[in-house]
Parts: C-alpha cells; structure tokens; sequence
C-alpha cells in the first residue's frame, strides 16, 4: 500500500495583506500524478512556491507535512534536501555558473556527496539526448540565452538529475510548441516511478496525454471547489472555468 507522501492541512497563505489560498487541503500518495487546474489568479502558482517554502508567501495557519514530518517552518533548501523540487513557470538565468555545473552541485547539496565527474557528465549526456538537447548547453551559463523551451528543457533536466521524491511543474508546459511539449513530456514520463510523486499545475493538457492522471483538482479563488479523476480534464477542455466560478460566487 503506498503511503502518504504530502499532507496539506486548512492552509491560508498570504503576500503582504493578500490572502490568496483559504483552507486548502491535499493529500498526494507515493506513485500518484495529480494536476491543479484553475483560472488565473485562482492560486495555482502561490501553491507551488508555498510547497517549496518561498518566503514572500505567508503561511498563516494549517501545516504542510512531507513524509510524516512537519515542513511548514522549513526553508527552501531544507525541503529540496528532503525531495522537492519545483520546476519554475518562468526559470531564471544565472551568468556565470554553466548548466552542467549548476545540476552537479545542486546534487551533491542534495545529496551530501560527491559525485563523480565522469559518471555524472554521462548521465548528464545521457538525459539531455532524450531530451533532445544539444550537449553544448551543458558549458552555456544556466539559461542564459536559452529560447523559452530550451529553459523548460532544462528544469526538466534538473529534475532527471536530481530525481525528487516530490516533482512540482509550474506551467512547464506553457510558451511551448507541439514537438517541445512532446519532449517535455517524454521527459516527465522518464522521471515518474512508483516510488516520487507529481504535481503538475497546468493549462495547456497537452502535457498530460502521456500521463496516467489519478486526480485532477480545480482551484478557484485559492480554494480545491472541485477533485476528480481525469474525465474533469475532457470537461475542462470542453467548458472552461465558468461553472466552478459561478458556483464559488454563489455559495
């Protein structure tokens, strides 16, 4: 029987004087693929970056706990240390450190040992061929002058590497072309076991068609108003947001 991976418990999260998520609860198993879904402005993004600890996000009261241990108070780095990892809607670039560089430290941080240099480069290489990725990124500076796909190519490189227990992709999918969706995609299968978990926050479900879904939740005015299995996808598609909307406004 898998067991509990994240436990999210009545969490309200603000910025500044805005609350922005109100009494969310989620619960994500070991092995399972869970989407958020949701209309802009709706918190999608604010549970990512409070899942990671990112501290312009306020957690006001409720508790987020991660293998059994309470990880509300932690920071960032501490949670990526215990398996997160948040894969960013828009990656920032970083002069100086080439990407390669950037993927062994942060696994031997991770990890707390060191990896072996000629061991990582061809796991390295080798990730980066199914993601269809030239091997002279490896020696480019971490995004710098990267196209939009090519920064989601590589968080989804990081991700192989680093190979979290608990993957969370922030609009990878987003600005991408049908064949780098695909890729992305592939990417992502490559990286899901029985074992890790993900959460992927979404519009475009071009990205999930390779996936098996177990649940999809629909976020609207930073609460879960509605979970489901992946027919809520095929609904989504077909009539939008407007129904969960309105019944947020009416209750």
């Amino acid at each position: 029987m898998s067991r509990n991976l994240l436990d999210i418990q009545n969490l309200q999260v603000r910025v500044e004087d805005k609350v922005i998520l109100k009494d969310l609860n989620l619960t994500i198993k070991e092995g399972e693929v869970h989407v958020i879904m949701g209309p802009n402005g709706a918190g999608k993004s604010t549970l990512g970056y409070s899942i990671m600890g990112h501290p312009k996000y306020i957690v006001d009261k409720g508790n987020i706990i991660f293998e059994g241990e309470d990880i509300t108070s932690d920071k960032t780095d501490a949670r990526a240390k215990k398996g997160i990892f948040l894969s960013f809607q828009n990656p920032e670039e970083l002069a100086g450190v080439t990407l390669e560089n950037f993927a062994r430290t942060s696994k031997n941080n991770i990890t707390g040992e060191q990896a072996r240099f000629m061991a990582f480069r061809k796991e390295l290489y080798h990730a980066m061929e199914a993601l269809n990725m030239d091997k002279d990124y490896a020696n480019r500076y971490l995004n710098v002058g990267f196209s939009g796909g090519e920064k989601k190519k590589s968080e989804i490189l990081q991700m192989l590497m680093l190979q979290p227990k608990l993957a969370i992709l922030d609009e990878t999918d987003s600005g991408l072309d049908v064949d780098a969706v695909r890729l992305v995609s592939k990417g992502v299968e490559a990286y899901k076991n029985e074992n890790n978990a993900l959460l992927i926050i979404t519009h475009n479900t071009k990205i999930l068609e390779s996936l098996s879904v177990d649940y999809v939740h629909i976020l609207v005015d930073g609460k879960i108003v509605r979970s489901g299995n992946s027919t809520l996808i095929d609904y989504i598609n077909e009539n939008g947001y407007k129904d969960f909307v309105a019944s947020t406004l009416s209750a």
